[in-house]
This record gives C-alpha cells, structure tokens and sequence, in this order.
C-alpha cells in the first residue's frame, strides 16, 4: 500500500490513542525540564516584536548564522518603532548576506504598519498576528504563544520530524494531506496549559537530539516509544515526495568605471535580490555565451570607447529553487554614459554602503580592500 513512499512498515497514524499522546507530551515536557540545555538569546523571550524578529531571521536560515544577525538587529532597532524609522539601504545592509531579501522587506513593511497603524503595539492574538505581510502559521503560532500563551502549536521541520519518527508517519510532510496531518498531531499533543514552553521543548529536541543527522537515540528521552527506532527506519522520516529541480541562471557583471565611480543600481524588479545593488548586469540564456553578451554591451554603452581591464573568474551562489553563476568584467570608459538613468556612478569608496547580493560579496572579498580590487 505504501511502495511509493518506500517505507517498509505500516502506518499507525490511525492506531495511536489518547494514552500514547499524554505519554509524548509528559515525556517531551520532563526532558525539557531535566535534560534540555540549549541556550539562545530569544529564548524565554516576551517581547512580541524580539520574538517575531527571531523567528523572521531564522526562517531559511540556521540559529548558528542567524544569531549575530539577530543581535545587529536588536542593536541598531531595539524597538518596533525603531526600525520603523530605519532607512531601508541602513536595514537591508545589516540584512546583508542572510540571503531570501523578500523577508527583509516584509519585516520593514509590517513594522511601519504596526508602528503607524497600531500606534506600535504588536498584535497579541493569533488571528490578527497572521494577517501581517510574511507571517505565516508556523510564525503566528510561535509568537502567539511565546509572548502570550496562546495555545497554537508550531509545526517547523524540527517538529514534522520528531512527530514522523515517534509515531512512525510515513505521510510526505511535503504534501497538502501531510501539512494537514501534522498540524492536527501537533494540536493534539500541545500542553493547553502550557504552549512557550511546550512548543520550545519540542523545536529543541528536533534540533539537539531527534535531528536529521546522526540523532541522538541511544540517548532519547522518548527511544522506549519510538515506533521509527522500534522499526529500523529513523533515517526514512520523514517522507518528502517532491524533489526540487534547481534551474541554472548566467550573470555577467560589467564593471564600468569613469573616473573615480563605477556604475551600479538598484534591483527593483519582482526577482532575486530585490532592493539589493549590482554592477551593470547582462544575463546570458545560456553558460557564458560571451560574444553575445559582449555585443549587448557595446549596443548599451553606444558610441563610448569602452577600455577592457581584466575578467574574473566565475562565482557560484546556490538559493533553494535555483544556482546563479557570475563572472565580472571591468571596464574603463573616458565620457560618462547618456542613456543609461536606472544607473548612478557613485564613488568608489561609497560601495561598501550599499547592501550587495552574496554573490557580489564572494567577488570583493577575493581581495583585501576595494582598493586593490579596483
């Protein structure tokens, strides 16, 4: 019945009763209590706009990079409203190499609409928390439990995991049955009385003990109970049926530089990087045709005598749907360019102001200053 998934035992979803889900929650709650010792700085956190912050940082992103991102952040805006005022180059440059910019932009724009139009005050019931740009249920629940104690249970891939193994799932956590599934479990097994730390508990042990690699079960709390340990298939779950194909993308940068300046721009376009700076930017359809894209160029910058310098290597960003490869050009040009206005020449040592692609970041950093690369 389950060859498609190939997981060789039956599913006991439906065979799990009342007593089974109290012995989870206890167990789970008694290894918070006596064993669970991993500490971060938003941890026991009651501050709506702390929590949410943390939670934006850390989506797509490990606790180890995001950590001193979050600290930055709290830093410069220690309010809501703080970073409500906060000019968006300043925000987006200490966002700066934490990659997915669409969440830095929701940040910025949920954070005026709390401080402008909810005179600052963070929404404190779930319902309302979710209709905030880029906020989810997994980040609604979160905040609305860890700063008001309501009872919504947070469902990330810490949680999808502990619940698959313990109860032996083979559902995808992919698919719309599985969401559904897995948020019911959760609901299910949520302390009502007490979700913080419930909801704490159970992300820590996915990350710390039940984790995708390596788990801990010689260890495990809950190893007497596990029906993936009990079967030998902890490394199966959970299931994921889709595979994700990642598309390919080429990017020329030319470096064009007059005098003391060097052309850049904003990316404005409903794309990659939004609202993040870049050189003049040819994309060729396919791996490095550079005589098409040579032929671009000369037909962008028109009658301006254009001086080749040096070609860098090519440069590699991988994103979740997609990989970006980059090469540089730089040239040098004697007249300032007429038609070109979504570009500004802007001084060379005003670059390290502006907030860059990491792809941009990985070709400065092959050298020790700017200087030396220009």
């Amino acid at each position: 019945m389950f060859d498609h998934y190939k997981v060789p035992y039956p599913l006991v979803y439906n065979n799990i009763n009342s007593a089974e889900f109290f012995s989870f929650t206890a167990d789970l709650l008694r290894w918070n209590e006596l064993k669970n010792d991993r500490s971060m700085p938003w941890k026991g956190e009651k501050d709506p706009y702390k929590i949410w912050l943390s939670e934006i940082i850390l989506q797509q992103t490990r606790v180890e990079q995001g950590l001193s991102y979050y600290e930055k952040f709290v830093h410069h805006f220690p309010t809501i409203t703080d970073l409500a005022n906060a000019d968006d180059e300043k925000v987006f440059k200490l966002w700066e190499g934490l990659g997915y910019y669409s969440r830095c932009k929701n940040l910025l724009a949920t954070a005026r609409i709390i401080a402008y139009e909810k005179q600052g005050v963070f929404p404190d019931k779930y319902k309302d928390i979710i209709q905030l740009k880029g906020i989810g249920p997994y980040t609604a629940a979160a905040i609305a439990s860890f700063a008001f104690n309501e009872p919504h249970a947070v469902v990330d891939g810490n949680v999808q995991r502990v619940i698959s193994r313990y109860f032996g799932i083979n559902t995808p956590i992919d698919t719309t049955e599985g969401k559904k599934m897995y948020q019911q479990l959760a609901d299910v097994l949520l302390d009502q009385e007490n979700p913080a730390v419930y909801n704490q508990a159970i992300m820590d042990f996915g990350a710390t003990v039940c984790k995708p690699q390596l788990p801990l079960c010689n260890e495990c709390f809950l190893r007497n109970d596990c029906q993936a340990l009990a079967l030998n298939v902890v490394k199966s779950l959970p299931v994921k049926e889709k595979t994700l194909l990642k598309k390919q993308r080429f990017f020329h940068y030319f470096i064009l530089q007059y005098e003391d300046g060097v052309y850049i721009h904003k990316r404005t376009d409903k794309d990659i990087w939004e609202n993040l700076y870049e050189f003049i930017l040819l994309e060729s359809p396919v791996e490095y045709d550079l005589t098409q894209v040579k032929n671009q160029f000369a037909a962008l910058i028109q009658h301006n005598v254009a001086e080749p310098l040096w070609s860098s290597k090519v440069f590699k960003q991988t994103l979740t749907h997609l990989t970006v490869y980059g090469q540089f050009h730089r040239y040098k040009i004697n007249e300032p360019l007429k038609d070109l206005s979504a570009y500004e020449c802007v001084s060379l040592d005003r670059l390290t102001v502006y907030p860059w692609p990491k792809l941009i970041q990985q070709f400065f950093q092959e050298k020790a200053t700017l200087a030396q690369l220009f």
